[in-house]
């Protein structure tokens, strides 16, 4: 985990790469929710953990490559972003056909408890592969 020294100054960023393994979504969550203890920012942990971990797991269970969290701290709002391989960017949200399925929330939760979120391809350039970061925000307060 890569720290910025001026996270608990007032703005920051932190990353975490990891590969693509079931174990990724919950120490992407465990640390996340470390970072925000030793920054006493645990009024964010809960959303932000959930939003995490439905980043998390959708790189893994997509995606074939390594993938990165990040937090960049600005305050008072934390944005938190995942980087994977795809470049194919999420579907908006559509209430799935069968109302007892077990998968295909992921986004409308992110709507729901994000106070913002977005996405963005990222073309492969000279420095590495393409993709796509996947973002959400959430503020002190809100």
């Amino acid at each position: 985990m890569q720290e910025s020294p001026s996270f608990r100054a007032g703005s920051g960023s932190q990353e975490l790469a990891f590969p693509c393994d079931p174990r990724s979504p919950r120490i992407a969550r465990t640390t996340l929710r470390a970072i925000l203890g030793a920054h006493e920012l645990t009024e964010l942990s809960y959303r932000a953990e959930l939003l995490t971990s439905e980043l998390t797991t959708n790189s893994v269970r997509h995606t074939k490559g390594p993938a990165a969290l990040r937090l960049q701290w600005r305050h008072p709002v934390l944005r938190i972003s995942v980087w994977d391989m795809s470049p194919d960017l999420p579907k908006p949200y559509a209430p799935p056909v069968d109302p007892h399925a077990a998968a295909g929330r992921g986004m409308a939760i992110l709507e729901l408890v994000a106070d913002r979120w977005g996405g963005c391809a990222i073309g492969e350039g000279a420095y590495g592969p393409g993709g796509k970061t996947v973002w959400f925000e959430l503020g002190l307060g809100a």
